[in-house]
């Protein structure tokens, strides 16, 4: 029997509270289009409450406030939570297979990710404080300086508003709550209404490890209800926002309103291009798993396949043979490959990408619609479009959902052309056994990501993030001294003029 969801509150100040407006909105199981409970629905009366916790946390004790606890501090919360994180995997897997639909052995990989990204933190919050004052070398001998790396203050962290844009709502959360926190910054976590049930859990792990009051603050509901009013406070010092690239431009106009720094990690239409020289049942499975992988809902799918024209028909055959053997079932059943896609909303907009791509000139190649040994549950088959123009809507727009569209090439260039045909540039991958053409590709692709001779593997020590519309800056990773958590650091010079003569501006000063 699937773990039972527990019935939660909104987590503000260290404790459960009830939403001021007494809102809820229902849970409903992607597998069988039930009701199976309810998370609480928090309004902009909600977010004051939560903003004004987080700002007394910064500085609630002089001395033993947030912000200027060291970070060996810190990093013992991040490791307290990481332990119970691993404590209670089993049950946060069940509680995401339920929640959003994936197949449940990869909700346990990703719980393992989740402890493992608070580990990381961890470590770099210890890092943080032997980087304090930092020398800077000036060209006068009596001026010294350094630098001083400080958190920026309260930040407000939404993952998707109307879907989640990844499909790992806990994973995505700690990506930005770890660095947030290791970095000395109080924090309101805002996730995806459809998927915010492992999110609570994590408030639960926080109060059981006995996180400072107000440190983190975790706010579900409906993205212009709460996240609205998130993105636009004053007393919110940065945004991090991970979603579409429509919500994305939203939330950088209101934090523009304020001059308010903001990062965004947003949608995608990755290309993968397979050349000529490859072992075809190898590059068939990683075309599969780029774009298949987490039920198709992830924001860097490789989802434009771009295959030489030389060997296509037969990696084509060779591509349906795999799909046809995906299988796709309830979370829970062993073995599952495929899960429902997350809500009913999402899914019949995944169907009408399909129907539009046929009306457009498109074959389905194989997929396209409900399997037929489920007849409950937001399933699609595995979706492989060929015919596709560049101009088609699903070439061009992203599905987010178990759907790969196809176009040939016949050398070099014209695949580049075609892989940079997009507004995106989050993720990009290429086949081939010839290392120094993958390393020309990877020079020419307009991405932030790039995958050779894989695609979608992700590790907390590299950075993550693209460009174009797909956003800016950059999460997780060791590059530079860790993108993710420069995040959030405000960076301080500190000069000092060390001589004692004075500074001779004025030509005589005995004058005076």
């Amino acid at each position: 029997m699937a773990t039972p969801v527990p019935s939660r509150l909104l987590f503000i100040d260290g404790d459960w509270k009830e939403p001021l407006l007494k809102k809820r909105i229902p849970i409903i199981n992607p597998s069988t289009e039930e009701i199976i409970g309810d998370i609480p629905a928090a309004t902009s009366e909600d977010v004051e409450l939560a903003v004004a916790a987080a700002r007394r946390a910064l500085t609630r004790n002089k001395g033993s406030d947030w912000a200027t606890a060291s970070g060996s501090v810190r990093a013992r919360y991040l490791r307290a939570i990481a332990a119970k994180i691993t404590e209670r995997k089993s049950e946060l897997a069940k509680l995401e297979a339920l929640d959003c639909g994936k197949p449940l052995d990869e909700t346990a990989w990703d719980m393992d990710d989740v402890a493992g990204c608070f580990e990381f933190y961890a470590d770099l919050a210890e890092g943080l404080d032997a980087k304090q004052k930092a020398p800077v070398s000036l060209p006068m001998d009596n001026f010294k300086s350094y630098i001083l790396k400080e958190p920026i203050g309260v930040v407000g962290l939404i993952t998707p508003w109307y879907l989640p844009l990844l499909n790992y709502p806990l994973l995505m959360a700690t990506w930005k709550v770890a660095p947030a926190l290791a970095a000395g910054c109080t924090a309101i976590l805002k996730p995806s209404e459809l998927a915010s049930v492992t999110c609570l859990e994590l408030a639960d792990i926080c109060k059981e490890v006995g996180l400072p009051p107000g440190v983190l603050n975790i706010l579900t509901g409906l993205g212009p209800e709460a996240g609205a009013p998130l993105a636009s406070h004053p007393h919110v010092d940065k945004i991090a926002f991970t979603g579409s690239s429509a919500t994305g431009s939203k939330v950088m106009t209101a934090a523009a309103q304020l001059i308010k720094p903001v990062s965004l990690e947003l949608g995608g239409k990755s290309p993968i291009i397979v050349f000529e020289d490859v072992d075809l049942d190898k590059a068939a499975e990683w075309t599969c798993f780029g774009c298949f992988w987490t039920n198709g809902q992830i924001c860097s799918a490789t989802s434009r396949l771009i295959v030489h024209e030389s060997i296509a028909t037969e990696f084509l055959n060779r591509l349906v043979k795999w799909i046809k053997n995906i299988k796709i079932a309830d979370p829970f059943e062993e073995g599952c490959r495929l899960g429902p896609i997350v809500s009913e909303g999402q899914y019949g907009k995944i169907l009408k990408f399909i129907e539009t791509a046929k009306s457009e000139g498109a074959t389905i190649f194989t997929g396209g619609s409900r399997p037929e040994h489920l007849k409950k549950g937001f399933f699609i088959e595995p979706t492989l479009i060929t015919d596709v123009t560049t101009s088609m809507q699903i070439w061009r727009e992203e599905v987010f959902g178990p759907v790969l569209c196809v176009k040939t090439f016949s050398n070099e260039e014209e695949a580049i052309e075609l892989a940079n045909d997009t507004h995106y540039g989050l993720g990009a991958a290429v086949i081939s056994n010839d290392l120094e053409r993958c390393e020309r590709v990877t020079k020419a692709f307009q991405a932030g990501i790039v995958w050779i001779n894989c695609s979608q593997p992700c590790f907390t020590q590299a950075p993550w993030g693209g460009k174009k519309r797909s956003g800016f800056g950059r999460e997780l990773g060791e590059w530079y001294g860790s993108q993710g958590l420069e995040n959030y650091i405000n960076v301080k010079q500190v000069t000092q003029y060390t001589s004692d003569e004075p500074w001779g501006w004025y030509p005589n000063p005995s004058r005076l």
